[in-house]
């Protein structure tokens, strides 16, 4: 399902706007919730590109515009951090009124203050990501420069130019992020915390990543994304930064145990967007991603269509091998298989002067470890032939489709 436009009011009656991306297979097993950056919106591709991470092991979305950002209604110069801290609890009680209560929080920059401050009075959080995250929200200040906040100061707000755009900035915004320490709060988190950081970030140095780490207890973890910027707008730096999180959410997240037969009920469900050829696939509860080369306009984020083709070949093959062998008890201590797929005009049989026809040719090699006679080796062979698959791709095989809403 593409993604859900959704909306809910935070506690002054305004209607925020949010965006919600499910797993490819509709089956989330858990939901988190991402707070963008300072003036942000939660249609930055960083955000959009850590969502897909996300949603690829499983785990549902939820990522919305703060109070006067993005499509979200309400006026930004009266909103501060004590405003964010509230909306993310709105936008955790939506979730749970409607979906499930999230258990992980996601926060880039002033947004990672706030979860880390917000986690307190969301109990089901179990986990906690920050990126490029200052240690102190005060820190924000730094962004508005000497003479702005000098101006704010006497003239009780000031238009701050942030990213090329004009903001309204109050002094009720200073003295609110003022009040707050970080440091109480990360210190009685009771919740897993990662901390991802780029040493080269101009925006929020390395040293508040470090403060975190060093004010935080265990269980605690910190990985540099090295070479990114502070808006991770490479998208390389998001996609790699969505990958970590996801990986390490699953140590504090885990899935429920399904049955064997719930198991079998699910679909390979496969999903792309309108940008490049980055597909999320869905197995049961395994995610995979499947791309194209770089040289014809892909990320190389996984393997093509056709290799993953080559892939199921050959891991049915090295599966058949050892079954037959395990039943004959025969010493196959490992069996390594490589299959090449191409596409060659054929020669070999009879074809059609005016438009030859093309044959997919896949060329496999086997490996056999362990002891074996020659009459085994030429048995096993025999067998190679009869795995499913390569049984599939010699018969007639049917492909229906339908279009569903």
């Amino acid at each position: 399902m593409p993604l859900q436009k959704v909306s809910f009011q935070n506690l002054r009656g305004e209607t925020l706007s949010a965006r919600l991306s499910m797993p490819v297979d509709q089956h989330p097993y858990a939901f988190a919730i991402f707070a963008h950056c300072f003036t942000c919106s939660s249609s930055l591709r960083a955000v959009r590109e850590i969502s897909q991470a996300l949603n690829l092991a499983g785990i549902g979305v939820m990522r919305f515009d703060f109070t006067g950002l993005g499509g979200s209604e309400g006026y930004f110069s009266a909103t501060n951090f004590s405003t964010n801290i509230s909306d993310l609890i709105s936008a955790a009680e939506w979730l749970e009124e409607n979906h499930q209560a999230p258990d992980l929080l996601v926060g880039h920059s002033l947004g990672g203050a706030a979860v880390l401050c917000a986690a307190h009075q969301i109990p089901s959080v179990k986990a906690i990501a920050t990126i490029g995250a200052p240690f102190d929200p005060a820190h924000v200040s730094n962004l508005l420069g000497e003479a702005g906040k000098a101006k704010i100061l006497a003239d009780g707000e000031a238009q701050i130019d942030i990213g090329g755009r004009p903001f309204t900035i109050r002094k009720q915004f200073l003295d609110d992020i003022g009040e707050y320490s970080a440091k109480a709060h990360i210190a009685h988190l009771d919740r897993a915390l990662l901390i991802l950081h780029s040493p080269q970030d101009k925006t929020v140095g390395i040293d508040e990543a470090a403060k975190a780490y060093h004010a935080a207890r265990h269980p605690k973890s910190f990985v540099s994304l090295d070479g990114a910027d502070h808006l991770l707008s490479d998208p390389a730096d998001s996609h790699y930064a969505g990958q970590v999180i996801a990986g390490w959410s699953m140590r504090y997240i885990p899935r429920p145990e399904q049955s064997d037969q719930k198991l079998k009920a699910k679909e390979v469900a496969a999903r792309l967007g309108e940008e490049g050829y980055t597909t999320e696939i869905m197995v049961r509860h395994h995610s995979l991603t499947a791309d194209e080369p770089l040289s014809v306009g892909g990320n190389d984020y996984g393997p093509s269509p056709y290799e993953l083709l080559s892939a199921g070949l050959s891991a049915c093959t090295v599966m058949t091998i050892q079954m037959y062998a395990r039943r004959k008890k025969w010493p196959v201590e490992e069996v390594i298989c490589q299959v090449d797929h191409r596409k060659d005009y054929a020669t070999d049989m009879e074809e059609s002067e005016s438009k030859p026809t093309k044959v997919d040719h896949f060329y496999r090699k086997l490996q056999l470890k362990g002891p074996l006679t020659n009459e085994q080796k030429t048995r096993i062979l025999e067998i190679a032939d009869r795995c499913p698959v390569h049984r599939t791709l010699h018969e007639e095989v049917v492909v229906q489709t339908e279009l569903i809403d």
